[in-house]
């Protein structure tokens, strides 16, 4: 399952070159066959690169950004062109090829107006390829060093901001992950195998939504243990830290056989009262 938590590359960034390229008038949308490789300017190959892009068109998109490469290397055009042949294949949800023009584009090009949005872009080909919790994460991790890599050259970038929320949500996921494996644990009564990727998840994603799962979830296989001193620790530090959460109320329930639910409702709820019982 692709995350898709805030809006796509296209519809909220716009790249510079191709809005600055749209007051270019083109000759045509897209090189045939037949001039695939007759000598033209190098903007007018790249008009009719928009051109095929603005038609989804990005077969030819790509063949006539690289031909202004080809033809004219030494120009202004070519790292333009680069750039756009890039943000085609991202288009197209080619993902591995817009990743290795992307390398390629900041190998040659380090000093680049537009080389934040070469790193952006290749941190949001792998974001976007991040799946479901249950299948394997390189992607996920590939996303979060590439994003961190544009927060870290260009903390002024317009890209930072969005790039910071997406590793908030990259480190989330990679969280999950581990949740996902030590249920699996769990259920199976393999609770040393579980206690470590819940720890896990405790002490190196802090900041995640998954930490009050997690201290349950290490109740329960302390508990399961016979580990009762360890089980009643956790569970204060539970109930200190996330005292209104349907996580510390399982555990207080695991502990002492009380139910706090129908006390909630009534408006009895005292979020100290680990501090009578322990």
């Amino acid at each position: 399952m692709k995350r898709r938590d805030t809006k796509s590359l296209k519809n909220t960034f716009v790249l510079p070159l191709v809005a600055a390229s749209l007051l270019l008038v083109a000759a045509c949308s897209s090189s045939s066959d037949e001039d695939a490789y007759v000598e033209r300017p190098a903007e007018d190959f790249y008009n009719m690169g928009l051109n095929a892009l603005a038609d989804n068109n990005y077969d030819a998109a790509v063949s006539n950004f690289d031909e202004v490469e080809r033809q004219h290397p030494y120009s202004s055009w070519a790292p333009r062109a680069q750039l756009m042949a890039a943000y085609a294949h991202y288009r197209a949800q080619q993902y591995d090829e817009a990743i290795l023009a992307l390398d390629r584009f900041i190998q040659l090009n380090p000093g680049h107006p537009n080389i934040d949005y070469a790193y952006y872009m290749k941190a949001i080909c792998y974001y976007e390829q991040i799946s479901d919790v249950e299948r394997d994460q390189s992607m996920t991790r590939e996303a979060l060093d590439s994003l961190e890599a544009v927060v870290n050259r260009f903390p002024e970038s317009a890209y930072a901001r969005d790039a910071e929320l997406k590793i908030d949500l990259a480190v989330d996921h990679l969280a999950g992950k581990h949740m996902s494996i030590g249920r699996y644990y769990l259920r199976r009564g393999e609770y040393l195998a579980a206690i470590n990727r819940f720890q896990t998840v405790v002490r190196d994603y802090q900041t995640t939504t998954h930490v009050p799962e997690a201290l349950h979830r290490l109740v329960e296989a302390y508990m399961a243990l016979g580990v009762y001193d360890e089980a009643q620790s956790t569970a204060a530090v539970l109930g200190h830290n996330y005292p209104g959460s349907e996580w510390y109320i399982d555990s207080y329930a695991l502990l002492t056989g009380e139910d706090l639910r129908p006390e909630r409702r009534e408006g009895s709820w005292i979020s100290g009262v680990w501090d009578s019982v322990f």
